[in-house]
């Protein structure tokens, strides 16, 4: 019976021990995931457009401003006033970026009754003569904007935007290697590079404070960081870099928001 009684508890405190080193593996397998304080590149999967508003990024070599706040989903205004860099927005390798968003500015009841009082007796003041004025177009009017869109290259659309389901960020055109790539509409470079994953060779052009364009999966980049282009210019070559077939892969993002590239081209 004694042995009987031993053998219980041998078998049992195997039991135990099993038990502890499968809850202690498990332990260090949930530390070791929550280590990586920054989120990384999750929306350089063109499939992935969501916007990141936590965590740090570290410059690294290659990277502008843009380049970061579009791997993020993030409208680069946003993400610079997160981090008190003023405009031409340079950043140095190394830099630590904040991706939280940026704390809004209390304004106290006093100084917000006084502004509204100043405001309604310049508006009356003033009223008169702007009342024959035409209103301004802006881009919460037109959907394009002070922006003249025109086709990035003269290929057929094969896959569209899309928001459900395989999600496209943009639209693919199909081309041929070395047909050119032209800049959708006036504007500046601001990134030029392979630094995001699932773009290979990519072209940013800014068109104003609201409008970014992209290029992706270039044969050969021809403008560089900082190079004004025209509309119609050419500023790459169809390739099929960060992709399994030669393509463009061709983005307009307002505000930092992905939206539907056929709603601003011009019908062919």
């Amino acid at each position: 019976m004694l042995e009987f009684v031993i053998e219980i508890r041998k078998t049992a405190g195997r039991k135990l021990k099993l038990a502890l080193l499968l809850l202690l593996s498990s332990l260090l397998i949930h530390l070791s995931g929550c280590s990586t304080k920054a989120p990384y590149a999750p929306v350089s999967d063109l499939t992935k457009p969501s916007k990141v508003t936590w965590g740090y990024h570290t410059v690294r070599p290659g990277e502008t401003l843009y380049s970061i706040a579009w791997r993020y989903g993030r409208d680069f205004k946003e993400l610079a006033n997160a981090n008190n860099i003023r405009s031409p927005y340079t950043i140095y390798p190394t830099q630590r970026l904040s991706l939280y968003l940026p704390k809004k500015r209390s304004v106290s009841t006093s100084t917000t009754r006084q502004s509204l009082k100043v405001s309604t007796a310049k508006s009356s003041s003033t009223y008169q003569k702007k009342t024959n004025k035409k209103p301004k177009k802006t881009d919460s009017v037109l959907p394009g904007g002070t922006v003249r869109w025109g086709w990035p290259s003269s290929g057929k659309v094969i896959q569209y935007y899309q928001t459900t389901g395989n999600i496209n960020k943009g639209i693919d055109i199909s081309g041929k290697l070395g047909e050119p790539v032209r800049s959708a509409a006036q504007g500046r470079v601001v990134y030029a590079g392979g630094g995001l994953l699932g773009y290979g060779k990519l072209v940013i052009v800014k068109h104003s404070s609201t409008y970014l364009s992209a290029y992706a999966h270039n044969n050969k980049v021809l403008v560089k960081e900082g190079d004004s282009v025209k509309a119609g210019q050419k500023i790459a070559e169809i390739g099929s870099s960060g992709t399994n077939r030669e393509k463009l892969h061709f983005e307009i993002r307002r505000n930092g928001k992905p939206v539907n590239p056929m709603q601003y081209l011009p019908k062919r």
